[in-house]
C-alpha cells in the first residue's frame, strides 16, 4: 500500500506565476518521495509554464481528468485538466473575468476532491480576488471559498514560517470591523483551534501566546478594555480546558512574536489580519537591496477548522514578474511540506 499522501495543488490564477511555481516544485524529486501530487489546472497553461521555466526535456505533462488516472512518477506531472483557459486570449499580468473564473473552479475542484477522500490534503497557488468577483464569485479569498463549500462556521487562517506559527481572531475586514470582532467566544474559538492544529503537526503539549489588541494591552483599561472585557475571560476559559497559555494573560503584541522566536510559544493567537501578518513577511519576505530582488520569499497559509487540509502559498500571484521564470517557488514548497505532515498526522 503506498503511504505517501496525494496531495491536490490548484494552479493560480492563470496570469499570475503559479503555473511556472508548480513546475518549479515538482521539479524537486524529493517532492514526489513524500508524496503524490497532482495539479488542478489546465494542462496547456502548465505546458506554457515548462517551456518558460526552461524544464522541456526533463518534464512532461501528464493531463488527466480522474485522480485515479495519475501516474505520480518524478519527471512527469499530472494535471487534472479542467480545460478552463483560451490561450489566445491568456496574457500574463491581466486580470480578466476568464482567469478569475478558472482559478474559481480550480479551487472548488480541489475541494469536491477533497471531501470525497480522493486526495489527501490540498495546496493552492494565488488567485486574484478582483478577477474571481470580476467572475462573479464574491468571496474575498481562499480561506472564505473554502469555509462556504465545506459548510464551516468555525475557522481561522494560520501562518506559518519554519516554527513561527500565528492565527487570527479576524483576517480580511477593515481594522475598524476588526476592533470589533474581539469578542471572548471568537477568542476562545481560536484559541482551541490554534491548540488542535498544534497537536496535529506533531506538538503533544502545545504552548499558545495570545497577543493584546491595544497597546501595552491597554494598560489596565486606560486606553482600551478589550483584554479585561474579552480576551482575559478566553483566555481564563482555555486554561480551564487544560490548554497551556504559558503567561496566563494576553500578551503586549510589540514583543509577542520576539518571544514566539525566542520559543517562549509554539503559536500566537493574534487579534487582526496584519498584527499577524506583518512579521511572518518580516521574518519570511527577504529582500536584497545590492542585487534589487527577492532572495526569499517564505511562509505558508493554512485553514484551520475546516473538515479537510488546506495549505496555501503566502503571497500573491506575481503578476509583475509572470511569464518570466522568475519566481521563488520555496513558499510553494514548504506549503506542500506542511500538507503531507498535516495529511501524515491525520491518518
Amino acid at each position: 500500500m503506498n503511504n505517501r499522501p496525494i496531495i491536490g495543488i490548484t494552479m493560480g490564477d492563470p496570469a499570475g506565476n503559479g503555473s511556472e511555481l508548480s513546475v518549479k516544485a515538482l521539479a524537486n524529486p524529493e517532492v514526489y518521495e513524500q508524496c503524490r501530487p497532482i495539479i488542478i489546472g489546465d494542462a496547456n497553461c502548465m505546458e506554457q509554464a515548462v517551456r518558460i521555466v526552461g524544464k522541456e526535456g526533463q518534464i512532461k505533462i501528464h493531463p488527466v481528468h480522474e485522480v485515479k488516472d495519475a501516474i505520480f512518477e518524478y519527471g512527469t506531472i499530472d494535471v487534472y485538466d479542467m480545460g478552463l483557459v483560451d490561450m489566445e486570449k491568456h496574457v500574463f499580468g491581466k486580470v480578466s473575468k476568464m482567469c478569475g473564473e478558472a482559478a474559481f473552479q480550480y479551487v472548488v475542484k480541489v475541494i469536491d476532491l477533497a471531501m470525497k477522500g480522493e486526495i489527501d490534503a490540498t495546496v493552492t497557488n494565488a488567485l486574484n480576488k478582483e478577477a474571481i468577483n470580476m467572475a462573479g464569485h464574491h468571496y474575498s479569498g481562499h480561506t472564505e471559498i473554502y469555509a462556504d463549500y465545506t459548510h464551516t462556521s468555525k475557522y481561522t487562517m494560520m501562518l506559518a514560517h519554519n516554527d513561527l506559527r500565528v492565527v487570527h481572531v479576524s483576517t480580511h475586514v477593515s481594522l475598524r470591523q476588526a476592533c470589533d470582532l474581539v469578542k471572548k467566544d471568537r477568542v476562545l474559538d481560536v484559541i482551541r483551534i490554534a491548540n488542535q492544529a498544534c497537536k496535529d503537526l506533531g506538538i503533544e503539549e502545545p504552548k499558545i501566546g495570545v497577543a493584546g489588541l491595544n497597546p501595552h494591552c491597554g494598560e489596565n483599561g486606560m486606553f482600551g478594555t478589550e483584554e479585561i472585557e474579552e480576551i482575559q475571560p478566553a483566555i481564563d476559559e482555555a486554561m480551564a480546558e487544560g490548554i497551556c497559555i504559558p503567561e496566563k494573560k494576553p500578551t503586549p503584541p510589540d514583543t509577542i512574536f520576539s518571544k514566539a522566536l525566542g520559543g517562549w510559544y509554539d503559536i500566537v493567537v493574534a487579534m487582526y489580519h496584519d498584527q499577524g501578518h506583518i512579521p511572518l513577511k518580516v521574518k519570511g519576505f527577504v529582500y536584497n537591496r545590492e542585487l534589487k530582488k527577492w532572495d526569499a520569499v517564505a511562509g505558508v497559509n493554512i485553514t484551520l477548522g475546516i473538515p479537510i487540509i488546506r495549505v496555501s502559498v503566502d503571497h500573491g500571484t506575481g503578476f509583475g514578474h509572470a511569464g518570466q521564470g522568475t519566481a521563488d517557488e520555496l513558499s510553494l514548497v514548504n506549503s506542500i511540506d506542511y500538507a503531507i505532515r498535516f495529511a501524515r498526522n491525520k491518518k
